[in-house]
């Protein structure tokens, strides 16, 4: 009589055991990997961009949206970039006079050359990374939270898109109200310095209201920046909220991961934005 003997059963290894013999990624690995993901993650930026500025001509209308979100981003930020652009006005006028009496005993052009890089850089660049903080860390935290509680899901099993309904208000009351934030902060920092210049250098303030040295290629530029930086802190921190996932903890690595792109888009478009004024604008 024949003897049936039984195969013996494979089991397969556990996952840590799979982890245990896979090889490290070296430095090339890694740095593909971080450049594969960085690629993605634009792809993801430019998708909700192009999507919001879509919506923003097509969608839906919906009253007192926009309004909210002006209030939110922009009263509650007054007092904040009030007091911060009045300290940094006064620690740089007081700096650049220290610096600049050891050159020239003359500060005659102190507040001319003042207004003209507050105006030029300055102003947008530090009230956007200010508002990067506090507006940025607040767009992540609330979308991030209608995530982990499945209401961005129960938006889109109603055939809304999550853009229209949750982005698209939020961008457009940031490109308004940072502009205007940012030329508020621009003329505290102005009045600050002013002060601190009257008070520690002894000029005057007529003198020190110099606008010699601003002409028509500063203003654009400010400007510029500050539709730029309006319109990356939203898509920047709407994209981190809506790709959170998890629970508590999953909304506060979106709130950090918000915080710390939006103020990295705010660099760039600096750097971009600059360089693009000096070629148009050399002088």
């Amino acid at each position: 009589m024949a003897r049936t003997v039984a195969s013996p059963t494979i089991v397969p290894p556990a996952q840590s055991e799979l982890r245990a013999l896979a090889p490290e990624p070296t430095g090339v690995a890694i740095l593909g990997a971080r450049a594969i993901e960085l690629a993605r993650v634009g792809h993801e930026l430019y998708s909700v961009f192009v999507r919001t500025l879509y919506y923003c001509a097509r969608g839906r209308r919906e009253p007192g949206a926009i309004l909210q979100q002006m209030y939110e981003i922009g009263n509650r930020s007054v007092f904040f970039l009030t007091v911060v652009m009045g300290f940094i006005g006064m620690i740089l006028v007081f700096q650049a006079g220290l610096q600049a009496k050891r050159v020239v005993p003359d500060l005659t052009l102190l507040g001319a050359t003042y207004l003209e890089l507050l105006i030029r850089d300055l102003a947008a660049s530090i009230g956007a990374l200010m508002l990067a903080t506090r507006v940025g860390a607040g767009i992540a935290a609330e979308i991030g939270s209608m995530v982990v509680t499945e209401q961005v899901d129960a938006l889109r099993m109603t055939a809304a898109d999550p853009i229209d309904y949750l982005v698209k208000p939020r961008f457009i009351a940031s490109v308004l109200m940072t502009t205007c934030l940012i030329i508020w902060s621009a003329a505290v920092a102005f009045g600050s310095g002013m002060i601190t210049a009257y008070t520690a250098f002894d000029v005057q303030p007529r003198t020190f209201m110099n606008m010699s040295l601003v002409d028509a290629g500063d203003l654009t530029i400010g400007l510029a920046k500050c539709v730029a930086y309006g319109a990356a802190i939203p898509v920047v921190s709407a994209h981190s909220g809506l790709s959170t996932f998890g629970g508590s903890e999953g909304v506060g690595w979106a709130t950090t991961r918000a915080v710390v792109n939006s103020s990295l888009a705010v660099i760039m478009l600096n750097m971009f934005i600059s360089a693009a004024g000096f070629l148009v604008f050399p002088g």
